[in-house]
């Protein structure tokens, strides 16, 4: 596609305002020591030695969270939940305490949740296969199913905040993270809801999706420096490592919040969602969908490629797919790429699928309160490929946005089956 800028945006949809943040990743259990450790250039892969009960374990490189969910949430609470689920309340309840609400807030009616996975129960099932087949039946847990389901984490996180609007689960592979704040912005444009814990998580670090992927040669094979293994646009990058963890905001109505007197971090101001249509696990040639998808979301939020400032690439350090997503930037902002500070945190808690979209626009949101472009610790030489487009990659040290005036930012995100999501924030006093 060409790029659009002399071509005026269409008029923005309502944005909504972000009035609460929670994460927990492989670099810190909430919001503050996550960015921090970010900032600092620290890694949160290691090496991590998994095998089926009973069977042989192989070592992968993994970027497991800081904190052991169990050790925040109440014990009777973690023992019902997935690890997935777990991550999600985590998340969730750093995010909605951070909006200023307690867990007896909120208007039922008028609160809503969106959590996305891309794997979701993948532990429980197979640790109730296991019990099945070493035990019998009757050893199964009864919580299985309602474990195993995709919808456990959004269902668990809904019964904390007294969702009664609505409750939803994008799954959309790595995008769905993304997805679930899309969707919760269509919430609050269209008046279903005041209030939306939006988000995603994922907890897959098993041996199934650990062999499943390195058979699919999508994994880094850097075992002997794990520090360096997830390498977004280096040119000596070789594959994903693999990360659990969660990511969660709260979205309102500009009205709604105001009207409590709640902080503002930044605005949702826009999304785009498209699919390739090519290949269940390859991008699209010259990533064109996720191009159409920062359009739609640029068209969407009123804003012109010039009024951009930062970009949270996906950027996994897969070779197909980060060439594939830098082809796609360049077909839309051209030669004023240059300008556009990109990072690729993924170098520093590796890719938590269904939970990397959400993570990510966390840290979005932050780069444009904070002015800053968080950087990729590992990239030592980018892509001459890369480099030729002229994609402006953060690296060793983080990047200082524009110190006055409006800020801008994308965040991309992309998935197996050809899922692209983009979403387009804006500064709070925007």
């Amino acid at each position: 596609m060409s790029p659009r800028r002399g071509a005026a945006p269409a008029p923005p949809g309502t944005a909504a305002v972000v009035t609460g943040l929670g994460v927990t990743t492989a670099l810190g259990g909430d919001v503050a020591s996550t960015w921090s450790a970010l900032l600092a250039g620290e890694c949160g892969v290691g090496l991590l030695d998994v095998g089926p009960p009973g069977g042989p374990t192989r070592e992968y490189l993994a970027a497991r969270v800081a904190v052991e969910p169990r050790t925040v949430l109440p014990a009777a609470k973690s023992s019902h939940c997935d690890r997935s689920a777990q991550l999600a309340l985590v998340a969730a309840r750093e995010a909605w305490r951070d909006a200023g609400l307690d867990e007896a807030d909120g208007q039922g009616s008028r609160v809503a949740a969106v959590v996305g996975v891309g794997l979701g129960g993948l532990a429980t099932i197979l640790e109730q296969n296991h019990r099945l087949v070493s035990d019998g039946p009757d050893r199964v847990s009864p919580r299985t199913i309602p474990r195993m389901l995709p919808n456990h984490p959004a269902a668990e996180v809904g019964l904390m905040i007294g969702a009664e609007a609505r409750v939803h689960t994008p799954v959309s592979a790595c995008a769905s993270g993304a997805e679930a704040l899309a969707q919760g912005l269509e919430l609050i444009r269209y008046g279903y809801a005041d209030v939306v814990v939006a988000g995603g998580a994922e907890a897959a670090l098993t041996p199934l999706a650990f062999a499943g992927f390195a058979r699919l040669q999508a994994l880094s094979r850097r075992h002997d420096d794990p520090g360096q293994a997830s390498r977004p646009f280096d040119a000596d990058r070789d594959g994903f490592v693999m990360g659990e963890g969660a990511g969660m905001v709260v979205l309102e109505s500009p009205e709604h919040a105001a009207a409590r007197g709640a902080r503002v971090h930044g605005r949702l101001a826009g999304a785009g969602i498209t699919n390739d249509s090519h290949h269940v696990a390859q991008p699209a040639p010259g990533g064109t969908g996720c191009a159409a998808a920062v359009d739609a979301a640029l068209r969407d939020a009123g804003l012109f490629p010039s009024h951009v400032q930062h970009i949270n690439a996906h950027a996994t350090s897969t070779p197909v797919g980060d060439l594939c997503e830098a082809q796609a930037l360049t077909a839309v902002f051209g030669d004023e790429l240059k300008e556009i500070a990109v990072s690729a945190p993924k170098a520093a808690f590796g890719h938590t699928l269904g939970a990397a979209g959400a993570i990510e626009a966390v840290l979005t949101v932050l780069a444009l309160r904070e002015r800053t472009a968080p950087p990729a610790h590992s990239l030592d030489r980018l892509d001459p490929e890369i480099d030729t487009i002229g994609l402006n990659v953060v690296g060793r040290h983080p990047q200082p946005l524009p110190a006055a005036g409006p800020l801008a930012a994308l965040s991309t995100s992309m998935g197996f089956g050809g899922h692209n999501v983009a979403l387009a924030f804006t500064h709070a006093a925007a």
